[in-house]
This record gives C-alpha cells, sequence and structure tokens, in this order.
C-alpha cells in the first residue's frame, strides 16, 4: 500500500534561515507567549477568593475557569489549521493581541457574567499561543536541534506550575485582583514586539488554498463536539450526576459531532485536521502517548496538593512548592533529553523509559499513607517527574517530524489537543475515583457525621477541617490517603497503554542543521532540504 512507502517529509528551517541571535530573541518571546499562556489559570486560582468577595456570583464561579479552558481546547485546532493556511506569524500575532485583548477586559470587569465572557475572548487567544509556540519552533529549528529548544518550553510549564499560585496571591495581595490580568499586558506586548520585528518566516504555498477551501462546517462540529466532551469531563460527578440528562445529552451530542467531522474531513479540500496525518504510525502513537501524558499530569498537580494539605498538613502556598521534586525533575529531565537528542538525532528511549518511569511513580505514589513523610513522597513525585520529563516535548518533536511541512501546525495543534483533553479526562475520571473512595471511608469510619461533611464536596479546604472533631478529621485524613491511593493506581494502569505505544515507535534519527544524520551511511535518513527527516509512514 502506498502509505507503506518511504514519504520525504521536511522537518525543520533550511541553513538559510534566521542567525543564531535572531532566533535567540524569537525564543525568548515565544517563553513569554507560552508563559502567559499556562500561567493564567495558574494565577487566578489563587485570586478567585478575591473575585468573588468583589463581583459576587459564586454560583457561577467555576465557569471562570471552565470558559478559558473550553475557548482553549475548542480553537486549538483551528488556529493550527490558519497557521499552516495563512502563515504562522500573522496567525501567531493575532492570537497574541486577542489574548491580551481578553485580558484587559477580564481585568475591566464589573460582574461574573462579563468576566466569564472575556476569559472566553482570553482563553481564544491561548489556544492559539501554545500552537503557535510549538509550530514555529517546528519551522525555525531543525529537527536534530528542536529537542533542547523544546525542552526549554517544558521548563516553561513547569515554572508556570510553580510560580503561579505564588505570583497571583502576591498580586492579589498588594496591587489588588484586576492586575492579575493586567500583569499579562506589558509582557504580551514585548512578545508582540520582537515577534514581529525579528520573526521571518517563509509564506506558505497558496497553491490551490483559498478562503473559499476553508473546512468551516467541519471548524464548527469539532468546535462542538470538543466543547460537549469538556463538559462532560467537567460537570460529571459535580454539577450534575453521570447518569444525568445532562450528560447523557452532551455525550450524544458530542459523539454525533465527532463523527460527522470526520465524515466531513474526508471530503473537503482543507480539512481542519487532515485525516492523512494519522497514517503516520508515529504520529498517531505519539498522540497517544500525549493524552495518557496529559491525564496523569494534571491529575498528580490536583491531587497532591490536596494530599499534603489535607493530611501532611501543608498550607496550600506550601502545597505548592512541594511540588517542586515533581516539576524540578521533570524539567531537569526534559532538557537532558533534549540535549540527548540534539546530540545523537535519536530519541526512542525516551518515550519507553518515560513512560515506565511514570508508571513506577504512580505505583509508588499509590502507596502513600496518613504516615508517609514529606520527603518520601517527594522521592516518588521526583520519580514520577523524571517520567514526565522524557515525555512532555519528545511527544510533540516526533509528531511535528512525522508530518509535512504544510501541515506542521495541524501536527501541534493536535498534539497539544491531545494533550489538552487527557487532562480533561484525567482530572474528571481520577476525579470522580477519589470523591467516591472519599465518601465510601468517611461513611464507614464516621457514620453518618462522615457522610455530612462530604456530602457536598469530598474536597475540604483548611478552615473546614480545623472545625471538624478529632476523630473526624483523622477520617478524613485517612480517607483522603484512601483517595489518593485509588486515583494513581489507576493512572499507573492507564499509562501501560502509553508504554505500549511507546514500544512501537519507530526510531528515524533525525537530520541536522548541516545536513548529516546518523542514518545517513544506513539510507534510512535522506530527506528533502538541509533539515528534513524521512520517515516509513506505515501503518
Amino acid at each position: 500500500m502506498d502509505a507503506e512507502k518511504n514519504n520525504e517529509v521536511s522537518g525543520g528551517a533550511e541553513t538559510d534561515g534566521p542567525q543564531p541571535r535572531s532566533v535567540r530573541v524569537v525564543l525568548l518571546a515565544l517563553m513569554i507567549a507560552m508563559l502567559l499562556a499556562m500561567l493564567d489559570n495558574m494565577i487566578i486560582g489563587t485570586a478567585m477568593p478575591t473575585i468573588v468577595g468583589e463581583l459576587g456570583g459564586l454560583e457561577h464561579l467555576s465557569w471562570v475557569v471552565t470558559a478559558y479552558t473550553l475557548a482553549t481546547a475548542a480553537s486549538t485546532p483551528i488556529w493550527g489549521k490558519l497557521g499552516d493556511l495563512y502563515g504562522r506569524k500573522q496567525v501567531f500575532m493575532t492570537s497574541i493581541v486577542i489574548f491580551l485583548i481578553g485580558s484587559a477586559l477580564s481585568g475591566m470587569a464589573q460582574d461574573m457574567g462579563q468576566l466569564i465572557g472575556f476569559r472566553a475572548v482570553q482563553g481564544l487567544g491561548a489556544g492559539g499561543l501554545m500552537v503557535g509556540v510549538m509550530a514555529i519552533i517546528g519551522d525555525l529549528i531543525p529537527p536534530r536541534e528542536r529537542g533542547k529548544y523544546q525542552g526549554m518550553m517544558a521548563g516553561v510549564m513547569a515554572l508556570a506550575m510553580i510560580a503561579g499560585p505564588l505570583v497571583g496571591g502576591s498580586i492579589t495581595d498588594h496591587w489588588g485582583w484586576r492586575w492579575s490580568f493586567y500583569i499579562n499586558l506589558p509582557l504580551g506586548v514585548v512578545a508582540l514586539i520582537a515577534v514581529s520585528a525579528v520573526l521571518h518566516l517563509p509564506k506558505p504555498s497558496r497553491e490551490g488554498r483559498s478562503a473559499r477551501n476553508i473546512d468551516y462546517l467541519g471548524a464548527a462540529l469539532l468546535t462542538v463536539g470538543i466543547t460537549a466532551i469538556v463538559l462532560v469531563t467537567t460537570w460529571g460527578g459535580t454539577e450534575y450526576a453521570w447518569g444525568s440528562a445532562v450528560i447523557t445529552e452532551l455525550i450524544a451530542l458530542g459523539v454525533a459531532s465527532l463523527v460527522g467531522f470526520v465524515f466531513v474531513q474526508k471530503r473537503v479540500a482543507e480539512p481542519v485536521i487532515p485525516l492523512h496525518i494519522f497514517r503516520s504510525r508515529n504520529f498517531t502513537l505519539m498522540s497517544v502517548i500525549g493524552f495518557f501524558t496529559g491525564f496523569v499530569m494534571f491529575g498528580a498537580v490536583l491531587f497532591l496538593p490536596l494530599y499534603q494539605q489535607s493530611v501532611q498538613g501543608a498550607s496550600a502556598t506550601n502545597s505548592g512548592l512541594l511540588l517542586l521534586p515533581m516539576l524540578g525533575a521533570m524539567l531537569a529531565v526534559s532538557m537532558v533529553a533534549g540535549r540527548v537528542t540534539t546530540n545523537s538525532g535519536r530519541y526512542k528511549v525516551f518515550p519507553v523509559v518515560g513512560s515506565v518511569l511514570m508508571i513506577v511513580g504512580l505505583f509508588l505514589l499509590a502507596q502513600m499513607d496518613t504516615g508517609t513523610s514529606r520527603v518520601t513522597s517527594g522521592v516518588f513525585m521526583a520519580v514520577l517527574g523524571a517520567g514526565m520529563g522524557c515525555l512532555m516535548q519528545i511527544t510533540m518533536l516526533v509528531a511535528q517530524n512525522s508530518v509535512e511541512m504544510k501541515d506542521m501546525g495541524v501536527a501541534s495543534s493536535t498534539t497539544t489537543l491531545a494533550r489538552t483533553l487527557g487532562s480533561s479526562f484525567g482530572v474528571a475520571i481520577m476525579g470522580a475515583l477519589f470523591n467516591s473512595r472519599v465518601q465510601d471511608v468517611m461513611a464507614e469510619r464516621a457514620g453518618a457525621l462522615g457522610s455530612k461533611v462530604t456530602e457536598q464536596s469530598a474536597q475540604l479546604d483548611a478552615p473546614s477541617m480545623a472545625k471538624l472533631p478529632e476523630a473526624v478529621r483523622e477520617a478524613y485524613q485517612y480517607a483522603v490517603s484512601s483517595g489518593t491511593h485509588s486515583a494513581f493506581l489507576l493512572g499507573a494502569v492507564v499509562s501501560v497503554v502509553a508504554l505500549v505505544a511507546a514500544v512501537f515507535v519507530k526510531e528515524v534519527p533525525l537530520r541536522g542543521a548541516g545536513g548529516s544524520s546518523s542514518a545517513d551511511d544506513s539510507g534510512e535518513g535522506g530527506a528533502t532540504g538541509a533539515a528534513g527527516v524521512k520517515e516509513a509512514a506505515a501503518v
């Protein structure tokens, strides 16, 4: 079959691309843009009590985050396709402008309804920021060099997770919650100016591509499908019971929309997500690995601070700092993986080793109980972080090098979307399991009072815990450790799928900017362009 033939795939910048100084300036701008997109939700989380106190609308509180997440996820594939059609630079700058407009309007919001609407605008821009950063790196940097730069982006993500709550609390306390949004403006303007002045990319070929060919129906169906999925994972088990009519209808709507989307993609000239990219075994496998990495990572970021606060007695601020072993290990390993990939041109070892470490780390975290020390839990977190560090950016690198340059944007957006949807499913499924386990254990150990305590929510804050009788508080600590055991054990089990996918990855050595590759002698790495790769796109 044709899909089994070797395809020449362009994988990065040519040797006559931007000079090193220009690349460094652009990369700094890209890191600022990535930081803006990643940091925003982390900062807003700590400011929410103050925002509700001023604007009211407590019953709509969750929508402040949900609106942003929905808009980001739904717009991600569309931004990627627009970049492929009209040029990465213009589309990326547009996403920055939209993000900044959303930030300014959110800071000026006068009620909760306005804030939710403006957060959706902000999320719309954030979707373009995340995809644009990765796709531009794919355009600028040769495959052989790309790993170390994408490792830097993983470092930015780790920095956002650590610094977000601290920065958000400090800004809210000293300047007011509106500056949690306004702080984006000067940073965004710096990124916008740097990208405008220094970034120079070749314009995409427009042959056979025009606005008339844009897949508007496919974009609408995909948006509806993603929105339904995110709402199911956000509302299921919290706002509505899993078997309720609302959740059932959303599932039916999501499935119908996505089936219709696939049907449309086979028949249009410019599909939002060209289905032919999934003919590449590596691309499909990396999407699977990215999904489960997101599933595990955001689940861990949610439940580890809860365990540390409820069982180990950490404050909300300290629980964020106690994630340093995981995030630090993720950053260090990601940087090392990028360097090794750059020096050797090989990468398969990282998805395999990363999946194994992720399984082991989650299994170790599942063993934590009420007597586990912070040092022990820190070691367990470091193991998990090392596993995620092997996976975070290698998945994007391999996915980008599995497609032609004309599909770089949709490859980046599809991989990003897989990770985003994985995080939504991870938080929802692990959260449902955690809540169920906590409520069962509380009923067993504290009787009717225990059931009443967790009737509204299985996640109690520090003031609520302090009001509990000692016996009930001890029962709750045991229940939380039991709940995290179940959640992390589930994470370990589903991570086995990522390991299986990693084993089947076909390693195609990456070429450097000068065209050299460890595979040149074997004839497996030849490609057009000074920085191309050649992959057997076997299914």
